[in-house]
């Protein structure tokens, strides 16, 4: 074996690593190691002159491997191993030693931190000794693309895909397209007519020669990996023959059960039928029956006859129908699925069903819409008077430690919003407004703050300690932090605006998926910097709010920033495949199969060659995950530059 030469490049990352790390006695400890040709430092090791010493150290000392001493490999192995290849070495024999987040960033003393980076240099050199060359192979690509969700994320996003030439398969898990958009009136800071912004949008998903629109549909398996991706898709039952129905109606205003089923999209404030449309402008115009209610499909048997058969000129009603489930091959993902708000009830001290005057913004919403359940009108839910005040009550489980850390970034603005369409409604009408702070950070909101202050608005700043109903109204008991004086607001209506969350089924569809939430159980970014619509998956990109709190204008920005990361894999014939995958030794395979049993990729198979089981691993499956190898009792499954032995020399160097 070719006696190796490893060259040794210590970063100072301006004075993240060098404030901490003495980085010359780093270096000159690298020149007394097993192997180490060269050892040099520089300021900044990512930039272009970094980049050129390594290159032409690389030529000049005939390297036969690199070990650069810096940040995370996460952020910049990528780099290096581009710089690699430039200077003519393969780029799989470059091995990072994480100097920064994992010493110069969690050590105050310089002498501790020092020794640690030592450590760590000598156990990349170590297995820099060990690194074989690898070789790439290429894997062709299905130009076809999948967008989970149908707000204004997946629209956007499906809509730059196939406008770009590709199919889009877009699976929206509810009736129609629109998401919580659709149940806005207005859009801040403009004071746009959502519907009017949003409908044309989704008639355009709904007409687009290269998107197929899965409404009501449900993403149950995912297989494969960037580029070739295998998806099931249930096609949940509506039935109702989508050919066949018109959308005219009859059916739900024939319905025994009309006027006696909670509206989910008017948030309860008024009653629908068993067989329903979401809303009027909604895509697809198609009727579902609610399995959960019908009479027919929890009964048996609906009086004499169903009412909708016989009032459906189309013939369109099918209670025998069926869910579906489809399969379609994908070269990449966008995930757009949106949130939740938070159920104001798991904090008892705002009295959200304790009465019904103390509502959500989302409720108001619908009762200020025109649309809506009052078709605009602003009443008190138990008395439908016309309210004389209203309360706002910011950041009801937001920026708190107990409930929800994070601000939701749309509640402050929303209120404002809200606070100018009541003044136009009730111009008589007192109105409260308790807040924290208001954050007013996007273009034109400053100016729109700025203006709602003038609409003779009463502002409290202090996280009101209690909301009180009694028969004469409602009480609210807060502190104000700026008259440092404790006040006590009568009010008929409540206004909280609650904190958004990450959907109920965001952990599962995560696991589908391989990719990883956060700790506030949002999708998880490659890099919050460099690569904010990325996952840790690649092909997997997120749009919108499912991967953070968002307005509208940086959900559809994202949305069409992570179209446009798909585009870059749809666009290419072929990809590189995983490098660091999984491959089995073919004189220690026993054929137990415990490789397969941990594999979440259904990357290896068990085979029969000469009578002799053996595993064998899918090359365009494997990710390189390691579960395979930490699994297997015999040692003859090894990952592509994590090999046993190359993570034993790391290990034994750092036990000293």
């Amino acid at each position: 074996m070719k006696k190796p030469r490893i060259g040794v490049f210590v970063c100072h990352c301006g004075i993240n690593i060098s404030a901490t790390v003495d980085v010359e006695k780093v270096k000159e400890y690298a020149k007394t190691l097993d192997g180490v040709a060269v050892s040099k430092d520089y300021k900044y090791m990512c930039s272009d002159v970094g980049a050129n010493l390594i290159k032409e150290s690389i030529k000049k000392d005939k390297l036969t491997s690199v070990v650069v001493a810096c940040c995370s490999p996460r952020m910049h192995e990528h780099t290096f191993q581009k710089v690699a290849s430039d200077g003519g070495l393969n780029p799989y024999t470059v091995e990072i030693a994480n100097i920064r987040e994992q010493c110069s960033w969690v050590h105050d003393d310089k002498k501790v931190a020092t020794e640690k980076a030592k450590k760590l240099v000598e156990a990349a050199v170590a297995k820099a000794r060990l690194l074989e060359p690898l070789i790439t192979s290429s894997i062709e690509v299905t130009p076809n693309a999948l967008v989970i969700g149908g707000g204004i994320a997946g629209i956007q996003a499906a809509l730059e895909i196939a406008e770009n030439g590709h199919k889009v398969y877009l699976v929206e898990r509810t009736p129609t397209l629109g998401g919580r958009m659709a149940q806005l009136d207005k859009t801040f800071p403009t004071l746009d007519c959502s519907s009017c912004i949003l409908t044309p949008r989704m008639t355009e998903v709904a007409d687009h020669p290269n998107i197929e629109l899965l409404a009501y549909s449900e993403v149950e398996d995912i297989k494969g990996s960037i580029g070739n991706f295998t998806v099931k898709i249930r096609k949940k039952a509506r039935f109702v023959d989508a050919d066949k129905c018109t959308g005219c109606g009859d059916c739900a205003e024939n319905c025994r059960l009309k006027g006696r089923i909670i509206d989910e999209f008017n948030m309860g404030l008024n009653k629908r039928s068993a067989i329903y449309l979401p809303f009027p402008q909604a895509v697809p115009l198609i009727y579902t029956i609610d399995p959960n209610h019908c009479l027919m499909l929890t009964t048996g048997r609906c009086g004499k006859y169903p009412l909708c058969v016989e009032a459906c000129e189309a013939d369109a009603i099918d209670f025998n129908q069926k869910d579906e489930v489809i399969t379609v091959d994908v070269g990449a993902i966008v995930v757009a699925t949106g949130f939740n708000l938070l159920d104001p009830s798991i904090i008892p001290e705002y009295g959200y069903t304790h009465s019904p005057n103390v509502i959500t913004t989302l409720e108001m919403e619908r009762l200020i819409n025109s649309a809506g359940p009052t078709k605009g009108e602003i009443q008190l839910l138990d008395t439908k008077e016309k309210p004389k005040s209203i309360t706002y009550i910011l950041c009801v489980g937001s920026r708190d430690e107990t409930v929800c850390s994070w601000c939701c970034r749309i509640g402050c603005m929303t209120a404002l919003k809200h606070l100018y369409l009541i003044r136009e409604k009730l111009p008589d009408a007192e109105i409260n407004l308790c807040y924290i702070d208001i954050r007013s950070y996007g273009k034109g909101y400053e100016e729109f703050y700025r203006t709602a202050r003038n609409l003779n608005i009463n502002l409290f700043r202090g996280r009101p300690s209690e909301v009180r109903p009694t028969k004469e109204g409602i009480i609210i008991n807060v502190f104000d932090t700026i008259t440092n004086k404790l006040f006590e607001i009568k009010t008929d209506m409540v206004v909280l605006v609650p904190a958004v969350t990450a959907r109920e089924d965001a952990v599962e569809l995560a696991r589908k998926l391989k990719i990883s939430t956060s700790s506030d159980g949002f999708y998880l970014e490659g890099h919050p910097k460099l690569k904010p619509m990325d996952t840790a998956t690649g092909g997997i990109f997120l749009a919108g709010f499912c991967q953070g709190a968002k307005d509208i204008q940086d959900t559809v920005a994202h949305a069409s920033g992570a179209a446009s990361r798909a585009l870059t894999i749809l666009s290419k014939k072929e990809l590189e495949a995983e490098t660091y995958i999984a491959v089995v030794d073919e004189e220690l395979c026993s054929g137990c199969g415990i490789c397969i049993s941990v594999c979440p990729y259904q990357a290896i198979e068990l085979i029969t060659e000469d009578d002799k089981k053996r595993a064998k691993v899918n090359e365009a499956l494997c990710m390189g995950c390691g579960a395979c190898t930490a699994a297997c009792p015999s040692g003859a499954m090894q990952q592509r530059g994590f090999k046993d032995k190359e993570i034993l020399s790391m290990i034994e160097v750092l036990s000293k």
